[in-house]
């Protein structure tokens, strides 16, 4: 049977530190003036070993504050030993509750008991942190790059951020520099990674399945290459079109969404006897374009692109605003007005709307399948949640990869109300929300 705890006072220059989860003390000089006038006013946690030695378990800040501050004696309360993961959970309990602790203290502490066996479920529950949270901290520690990112006083999500893209130096050069410029693009900046890095991956697969066959892969004509031809754009001697058949190779086009496509093409196609058809046609281009079309044209594709990645990162947000216990505020007037003004979010795409809500989404993908009524029919708990989440799915279905070249109101009104709600838009969307307002008239 454990024994009762006592209160003793304490020389503070006596007492031991075990390894504190706050590397920080914090020891300001109001907290040190503080302790000279008034002492140490609550008690600090303590053990007393075999030998005698007593161990700080709680009140680290406190004991060096008065070591500092020079006193001879403060109330120390004398506990039964505890094992190390009890007594760091305390620790992190204590100081998740005074606001004390950074981001990466708490990240070392889970650490800290992971190492000893404690399950992140374990860690979540003791600690009243989500698992998700405890899970990502934990892997942001196992990364030289997050830890790092940690120590630089980042937060566990910046953290696992540049653990992910540890090993790419351009890919950590630009997230450090986001961070350090404009860090509420962040998470815009590595979703953009994250699909360039697909969309690489795609290609060089495809590229290789292509070698494989021993498919002669040359680069993509220009418009007037004197030398390559799309199969598409010519005729035979003969005036038949030309075919597949006649290609003799293929260049590799990837589109938007990363998806690769071979485009057979002949290579030399006029000492071939080949003709292009295009040649005398009125819509014929009169000429390579021009440096401010080859601009124009890498905007497009660029934006299109930004678009697709901020689209990952919206839903994603919405899908995390919906897991929170209260409604966000202001969602009865936003489903009503988007259902009232902008009828075309009632077609909502149903899918989008179940992982919005965070409801399954497998079963048999026939004509009227659809997620949300079966989750909706499942229980009745929450239906406000699954209402915003329709809302929201229908307007993510109207938005585009080039809706930023025409925006609606509808998409306007979408996504600042996202930003009502704390989403941080992407520089391609701030294009659709700063946008003029459309005439009279225009489609909603």
């Amino acid at each position: 049977m454990n024994a009762a705890p006592t209160l003793e006072m304490l020389d503070p220059t006596t007492l031991i530190m075990d390894i504190n989860v706050r590397k920080d003390a914090a020891l300001t000089p109001e907290f040190i003036a503080s302790i000279k006038e008034h002492g140490v006013i609550e008690p600090v946690i303590a053990h007393r070993n075999e030998d005698g030695t007593v161990y700080v378990r709680m009140g680290q800040r406190r004991t060096l504050g008065a070591v500092e501050a020079q006193c001879p004696l403060i109330p120390v309360m004398i506990t039964a030993s505890t094992e190390d993961a009890e007594r760091i959970v305390s620790q992190v309990v204590e100081n998740i509750q005074r606001a004390a602790m950074t981001e990466a203290d708490e990240a070392d502490a889970y650490h800290q008991l992971s190492l000893i066996g404690v399950s992140a479920a374990a860690i979540a529950k003791k600690t009243g942190r989500k698992k998700a949270a405890v899970e990502g901290a934990l892997k942001a520690k196992t990364s030289d790059a997050g830890t790092a990112a940690l120590g630089k006083g980042h937060t566990i999500e910046e953290a696992l951020v540049m653990a992910e893209f540890e090993g790419d130096e351009e890919a950590t050069a630009e997230l450090e520099s986001v961070m350090e410029d404009e860090p509420d693009q962040l998470l815009h900046v590595a979703q953009q990674l994250r699909d360039a890095r697909a969309h690489a991956a795609a290609l060089a697969a495809f590229t290789a399945e292509l070698e494989a066959t021993e498919t002669t892969i040359v680069e993509k004509p220009g418009y007037y290459d004197d030398e390559t031809a799309r199969v598409s754009s010519l005729n035979r001697a003969d005036g038949e079109r030309a075919t597949e058949e006649d290609a003799n190779a293929v260049y590799i086009e990837q589109d938007y969404r990363g998806e690769c496509s071979a485009v057979p093409v002949i290579v030399g196609w006029k000492k071939l006897g080949f003709k292009d058809r295009n040649r005398f046609s009125s819509s014929a281009n009169t000429g390579p374009m021009t440096e401010e079309q080859k601009a124009e044209r890498k905007t497009l594709i660029a934006n299109n692109k930004a678009m697709e990645s901020a689209t990952t990162v919206r839903r994603e947000f919405v899908k995390t605003l919906l897991a929170k216990k209260q409604a966000p505020k202001g969602w009865q007037y936003f489903t009503i007005h988007a259902l009232t003004h902008h009828s075309e979010t009632a077609s909502y795409d149903a899918k989008v709307a179940a992982q919005m809500v965070s409801a399954k989404t497998d079963g048999e993908k026939s004509w009227a399948w659809n997620p949300l009524r079966d989750h909706v029919a499942k229980s009745t708990a929450r239906p406000e949640f699954s209402l915003i989440a329709l809302v929201c799915a229908g307007c993510e279905k109207t938005i585009a990869k080039d809706s930023w070249r025409n925006p609606f109101q509808s998409h306007r009104d979408y996504l600042n109300q996202l930003v009502t709600w704390g989403y941080t838009p992407s520089e391609v969307e701030q294009i659709i929300i700063d946008s003029a307002k459309p005439a009279e008239g225009e489609a909603a």
